[in-house]
């Protein structure tokens, strides 16, 4: 089976010349040998652009390779533009399997003998096809005697068995690439795959993608820039998800919008506020947000909604990365080279070592000649791609997490650019990103976390005199043993001296400020006299 797919595989690349794709001054000795072992696999595409080859190539191999050349795509800083552009045309064109095979594998992981104990005008033509999963429509039936339309997500049946039988070759390609090709290592093979491993199989599961998605309901309940749809939890399983239908209009379906008067400019607009709520507030995004995930609701046009579907690939930031991200982009936006350099190394992107004049001025000469346009003709995220391909020169480790925020800002920057050309990314982001850090690095993010730290604290104080003691102790027991007078003060000093300023900490909180005055002058001198003692 394994050996009939790898020759499918390398018969499929052959026909389309992807052998060509390996420039010759790379290509290792080995390479014509093994090329004319395979002469009746000739390229018959030879009048065709690489990039679309590859494209073509992906597609014929289904599924699987689909779905990794659209990763592939977002890759800007493995592959050439013109690729990476091509390959971003891959689109889920696959044909529906039987929708009988489908309401049998909704009644038997639901445990129900028919269809109809549990829906009403199940279509079993699908409403949708793509590589991973098909969608049917449907009419739940509920306790209080309603029915809710919904859409039923269910898993393609044995996908699961060819995606591993592929991951595995894919595996198998990537070590050989990485041993062999002069440029393997550089170009990461082994991780790539390995990232593309977790994304594919973390889509098989759809009660993940449910739990996704109730989280971007949440962190956006009562918003006005987002909606995203119900997820029926109590009858979706791991392959099949049972979700609220919308009516929307697909955000691509310009025409559609217009002829609704649809606020073009603050549609655009709350795309971008969208996205940077996610990344910035939540720490958590959705990374799939191409124009066939995305909808517009028909109510309100001029206060133009947007609806989020297919929440299988999502990103976090953690806080580290979120700030230095933030303080990158506003120094992009005021061209502090210098800040961007140290930046980067401090965030531990680039390693220790890196020369920050070398480093500014690569970034100098790559940016500079990007803000000669005006602003509003900049692209965002192609400054983000020409940034991590010059930090590449400098052995930046690729960081999974900013890989699918670039994926994710290109196409919300495509997203808003489409719908309103004139929308000025820079102006509608830099405010929001300036508050944030405001917000991260004021006085009043430090009382924030007094108070998140509050409970702890609290529950903490009664052992901190135990604590003490037991140090003291052993600080006894490790003098004696060393033969050294011991000297207990300055460490006394120093404990009172965080008690103090801990007891100070909840009193100010509990509105106490006489007595956290008084606290916290003793803390102060007590710190200071463990200092002199030192």
């Amino acid at each position: 089976m394994r050996i009939t797919r790898l020759y499918k595989i390398v018969q499929t690349l052959l026909h389309f010349g992807l052998d060509e794709l390996i420039p010759k001054h790379v290509r290792p000795w080995f390479f014509t040998p093994m090329r004319l072992c395979f002469f009746w696999l000739r390229n018959k595409h030879r009048n065709t652009p690489q990039g679309q080859r590859l494209r073509l190539a992906l597609q014929q191999l289904g599924p699987v390779w689909i779905k990794f050349g659209q990763m592939l795509s977002t890759r800007r800083d493995l592959l050439p533009d013109d690729i990476a552009k091509e390959l971003a045309l891959l689109q889920d064109q696959v044909k529906p399997f039987s929708g009988e095979k489908a309401q049998k594998l909704i009644e038997n992981a639901l445990s129900i003998k028919s269809i109809s104990d549990l829906f009403d005008d199940f279509d079993v033509q699908p409403l949708a096809s793509a590589s991973i999963a098909q969608v049917h429509t449907a009419r739940l039936k509920q306790d209080d005697h309603k029915t809710h339309d919904v859409v039923i997500k269910v898993i393609r049946p044995d996908i699961e068995k060819v995606i591993h039988s592929d991951l595995k070759l894919m595996q198998d390609l990537a070590l050989l690439i990485s041993k062999f090709l002069p440029d393997g290592k550089r170009l990461k093979p082994v991780e790539v795959i390995k990232g593309y491993k977790k994304t594919i199989l973390d889509e098989l599961d759809l009660l993940r993608e449910g739990a996704n998605a109730m989280q971007l309901k949440r962190n956006f309940e009562g918003s006005e820039s987002l909606y995203v749809p119900y997820v029926y939890s109590d009858f979706s399983r791991k392959n099949i998800l049972v979700m609220e239908r919308i009516y929307g209009i697909p955000v691509s379906d310009i025409a559609a919008l217009e002829a609704q008067n649809t606020n073009m400019s603050l549609l655009a607009e709350r795309g971008v506020e969208v996205f940077f709520t996610q990344v910035f507030r939540d720490s958590f995004f959705h990374a799939d947000m191409h124009p066939g995930n995305v909808f517009v609701s028909r109510e309100t046009p001029n206060n133009p909604k947007y609806i989020g579907i297919d929440c299988g690939i999502v990103g976090t930031l953690n806080k580290e990365d979120k700030r230095y991200l933030a303080e990158n982009f506003i120094a992009f936006f005021n061209r502090d080279y210098q800040k961007v350099a140290q930046l980067h190394v401090d965030s531990g992107w680039v390693p220790a070592d890196t020369s920050i004049e070398d480093f500014e001025f690569a970034i100098r000469t790559v940016l500079e000649p990007i803000f000669q346009k005006p602003l509003a003709e900049i692209s965002f995220g192609q400054v983000l791609v020409n940034l991590f391909n010059t930090a590449r020169r400098f052995n930046m480790e690729v960081q999974p997490q900013l890989v699918l925020l670039q994926k994710t800002l290109l196409y919300i920057e495509g997203l808003g650019r489409q719908l309103y050309p004139q929308l000025d990314l820079w102006k509608t982001a830099k405010p929001f990103l300036e508050d944030w850090v405001k917000e991260q690095m004021g006085p009043m993010s430090v009382l924030k976390q007094i108070k998140t730290n509050f409970p702890f604290w609290a529950e903490k104080l009664p052992e901190l005199p135990d604590l003490i003691y037991l140090s003291l102790k052993q600080q006894n027991k490790q003098q004696i043993k060393e033969k050294k007078a011991p000297d207990q003060k300055p460490t006394l000093l120093a404990m009172v001296s965080c008690t103090g300023f801990i007891i100070t900490t909840l009193l100010f909180i509990s509105n106490k400020e006489i007595e956290a005055i008084t606290i916290g002058t003793i803390a102060c001198f007590s710190f200071i006299a463990a200092w002199r003692k030192l």
